[in-house]
């Protein structure tokens, strides 16, 4: 038919060009993903994996920790707090084994440097060169040569807060993790916080969205409190999934299933966001199990129906880690997480270039 030929150029060109992937979360879940999409990102001195597709990564990473070497600069220096950022850094570096070296070394001792990590004072030094935090992570970012974009959530000094069951309001986010009550509500003082233009942005032009995963109510839930955050991502094309955490978290989500960790991202963003959730399918051994125990903390539970009631598609698959690396630990593995990811972004770029080809024959033949 006369018309398609052009349709069918743009459609190729398209579904050639980077798979544009945006994560939203921190803390170590934020890096572990990180890490594993990396090796799909064309860096400096190498090129992505032989036969997937290329990635361009955008990290958008909470700033409300106030403990640790984080902790202690934010006071000092009235600065955001650079540890989920720099682990950001180093799981997207082109080296990541000299860099986690380097900028998760600690000092061990020295008045005022002990148990500052190096990669933090070096964010900490940036920002009192530029002035400005997002600045300083991206001219750190240049200098390390790292494989994606790392943008804050804010640039205001935030402060989370937390209304918990028995009515008590906890202030900052190492309180509200040694807090034992159930959470009713997280909140961020001040509420009128902005975010980064350049965040926005790629929300807009991104084909995949991630949530998690991560601490659900200190790592995920603080960055759908930023202004126009949640608003950007309900308006933005690209599916969006949320990767449910693999255990019960402390202070945070005890007894909790996969759906009730989709409904407290709904709720507090006000509005329904997610597309999609991926638990993990594959079985956590009896030792760690009974290891995890002794906290009184289980496996989370894939309530599958509930999932679907609540109108999202559910991905199953095996995300543990190898216990030869983390023996004493359940985590998330990297490559694992970094697969789906680029499964779903895939689909999501189809969707997206067929839905646009058909609108645009629709133009051509009215």
């Amino acid at each position: 038919m006369p018309g398609l030929t052009p349709v069918s150029a743009v459609q190729s060109s398209i579904l050639k060009a980077p798979l544009r992937i945006v994560s939203i979360g921190g803390g170590t879940g934020l890096s572990t993903l990180l890490s594993g999409l990396k090796k799909h990102a064309r860096g400096v001195q190498s090129a992505p994996v032989a036969g997937s597709p290329e990635v361009d990564i955008t990290a958008v990473v909470t700033v409300t920790d106030d403990g640790g070497s984080s902790g202690r600069l934010r006071k000092d220096f009235d600065i955001l707090p650079p540890g989920d950022i720099r682990n950001c850094m180093t799981a997207l570096s082109e080296d990541e084994h000299l860099l986690s070296h380097l900028f998760e070394y600690r000092f061990v001792g020295g008045r005022g440097l002990k148990g500052h990590s190096f990669g933090n004072l070096f964010l900490t030094a940036m920002h009192q060169i530029t002035g400005d935090f997002a600045q300083a992570v991206k001219l750190s970012s240049e200098i390390l040569a790292i494989r994606g974009r790392i943008f804050p959530a804010t640039s205001t000094n935030v402060t989370l807060e937390a209304l918990l069951e028995n009515g008590k309001l906890v202030r900052g986010e190492t309180n509200i993790s040694k807090s034992r009550q159930a959470i009713r509500q997280i909140m961020l003082a001040p509420a009128n916080c902005e975010p980064l233009p350049e965040t926005l942005e790629a929300i807009t032009r991104a084909d995949l969205i991630t949530l998690g995963p991560g601490s659900l109510y200190t790592s995920v839930v603080p960055n759908l409190l930023v202004n126009g955050i949640p608003e950007a991502i309900e308006k933005s094309s690209a599916m969006k999934v949320y990767f449910v955490n693999l255990m019960w978290q402390p202070g945070e989500t005890i007894n909790f299933t996969a759906s009730a960790h989709l409904r407290a991202i709904q709720d507090h963003a006000k509005r329904k966001l997610i597309d999609c959730v991926v638990v993990n399918s594959a079985e956590i051994s009896p030792s760690l199990r009974r290891m995890y125990a002794r906290e009184k903390v289980k496996p989370v539970e894939n309530d599958l129906a509930m999932l679907s009631k609540l109108g999202v598609k559910v991905v199953t698959a095996d995300l543990v880690s190898d216990t030869s690396i983390s023996p004493h630990r359940i985590r998330h593995d990297s490559s694992a997480l970094a697969a789906v990811v680029i499964d779903l972004a895939s689909r999501s770029r189809a969707h997206l270039v067929r839905r646009a080809a058909l609108a645009a024959q629709r133009l051509r033949f009215k």
